[in-house]
């Protein structure tokens, strides 16, 4: 029989699970921005009257709910075309979830181990920043996976006009400052309580009125776009016999739009080796000039002198510029602990890519007479390294291959960060992928056009061009991350010589 005591326990972690598991609908495809204040406001709640052993494994099953609902869509990737099979899929993905799920255990026993009981003042400023921290350094560990921050999720609220001065992780900071003070609100005074709500609606007042500034200016021209989705299905894309029907597929579908200015193919549209499709390209080339337009295509490279392979991009038509990805998708593009996992996949007999990252260098290309930042799949996620191609780039591609996630909701999450980037960046995003979702997305996050899922498509439409740097351009995640070390650093010591406050 569980005592009393137990009961409550339990009662509480089950409630932390659904609160985690409920996060995910604040994201795309649902967008349901609210559910992010709501679910950190109760895990903050109970964290509040907790020891830090209990406040550590509420966090976890917190993130537990959160991570195994909101990226089980790995087992996808993992098994159809990792070639793991399915339980072995689902036994990775658990482990990455149990491994992910120790972040917010960590937030939540370090508030209540070093500030617990302290007062309203540090439990306002601890939590947040505690999270905001939390969320930077999984985006970083072992080349990072930013995936369900909370940031993310308001990109279509008034709090996204944080997003050109303070980038992803301020506006992360704003909701968890929100859903502390909701909590705050439940145990202050009356006054206290008035106070706080006064506060709230200026907020809200500035926030909207931020939204209206505009951090880059627009230059004179419009370009004319074509982004083109081939829709191959990613278990037969590598076969040797369908390499000349995509190709056919992907000239037939730009030949409909050969007015545009600049035709982008999605990564590795082109599933030949670069040095292996030199005639196919020169054709290209040819035909690029005569119709006056440029092409920007994803293929991969193999240099024959290092044998290494690379996941690029090149420019057909008015000159040759390329790219090679610089940030590889762990486990999925390179192998890391290669010495140590290597012979253990072997032996298991589960296939795992080699590429390289290409050298360290400002990520833009030349194509249609302007300077264009560009990224590859996964590179978009990762604000700071889209940054890098600024002030130069007065216009944003990503090209991906959400193929990998079959039908499940990652694509969507995946859209969602490009609509941010675009935001703090203050310039368009056009998003070319192989399966969809395909974007044109404006310097405010707003999606003009797109296309459907699984099918051939063309999302086409004339672009603007930005020049000028946001805020967030200038100083990146920095500000915001040294802010919360520096607020966290200065109320622990204040904090010692607090005495115990229940508020």
């Amino acid at each position: 029989m569980y005592t009393t005591t137990q009961k409550q326990f339990l009662l509480k972690t089950t409630i932390c699970f659904s609160s985690g598991a409920l996060l995910p609908l604040a994201f795309s495809p649902y967008h349901y921005s609210v559910i992010a204040i709501l679910s950190l406001a109760y895990l903050f709640y109970i964290v509040l009257n907790s020891t830090p052993r209990d406040a550590g494994l509420f966090g976890y099953a917190f993130g537990f709910g959160m991570f195994g609902i909101g990226v089980n869509w790995l087992h996808i990737s993992i098994n159809l075309f990792g070639g793991v099979n399915l339980a072995g899929a689902l036994i990775i993905t658990f482990v990455l979830v149990t491994f992910l799920s120790l972040y917010p255990a960590l937030i939540t026993y370090v508030y209540q181990r070093y500030f617990g009981n302290k007062g309203i003042v540090p439990f306002l400023i601890v939590m947040p920043a505690l999270w905001i921290l939390a969320e930077w350094f999984r985006s970083s560990v072992f080349t990072g996976f930013p995936w369900l921050n909370v940031g993310y999720s308001q990109i279509d609220t008034p709090l996204s006009s944080l997003a050109p001065m303070l980038g992803v992780y301020g506006i992360s900071w704003l909701t968890a400052l929100i859903s502390a003070t909701l909590v705050a609100l439940f145990r202050v005074t009356y006054k206290t309580r008035i106070v706080i709500i006064c506060t709230f609606f200026i907020t809200w007042i500035a926030l909207n009125l931020l939204n209206g500034i505009d951090w880059t200016t627009e230059k004179d021209n419009e370009i004319s776009v074509a982004l083109i989705q081939g829709a191959i299905p990613q278990e037969i894309k590598w076969k040797p016999d369908q390499s000349q029907r995509t190709l056919d597929l992907y000239l037939s579908l730009s030949e409909q739009y050969k007015d545009s200015q600049l035709i982008i193919w999605p990564e590795t549209a082109i599933p030949i080796l670069h040095h292996q499709a030199e005639e196919f390209i020169q054709q290209m080339a040819d035909k690029a000039r005569s119709q006056n337009h440029d092409y920007l295509v994803g293929i991969p490279f193999k240099d024959l002198d290092s044998n290494k392979f690379y996941n690029g991009i090149i420019v057909i038509g008015s000159n040759n510029d390329t790219y090679y990805k610089q940030h590889l998708v762990p486990f999925g593009e390179y192998l890391p602990f290669d010495k140590w996992l290597r012979p253990i996949l072997n032996l298991m007999k589960i296939p795992m890519s080699d590429f390289s990252a290409g050298p360290n260098r400002k990520p833009v290309v030349l194509a249609a007479n302007e300077i264009i930042g560009v990224s590859i799949c996964y590179e978009d996620v990762f604000g700071e390294e889209i940054i890098s191609a600024l002030p130069d780039a007065t216009l944003l591609v990503n090209i991906s291959n959400d193929a990998w996630f079959g039908d499940s909701i990652a694509p969507h999450q995946h859209l969602q960060m490009a609509r941010m980037r675009a935001l703090e960046t203050g310039r368009y995003m056009l998003r070319a992928t192989n399966t969809g979702v395909s974007a044109i997305i404006n310097e405010k996050g707003d999606i003009t056009a797109s296309s459907p899922q699984f099918i051939p498509h063309v999302t086409s439409g004339k672009v603007k061009t930005f020049e000028g740097l946001t805020p967030y351009a200038r100083f990146g995640n920095w500000l915001v991350i040294a802010a919360a070390f520096l607020l966290l650093l200065i109320t622990f010591f204040i904090s010692k010589k607090l005495p115990k406050s229940d508020f």
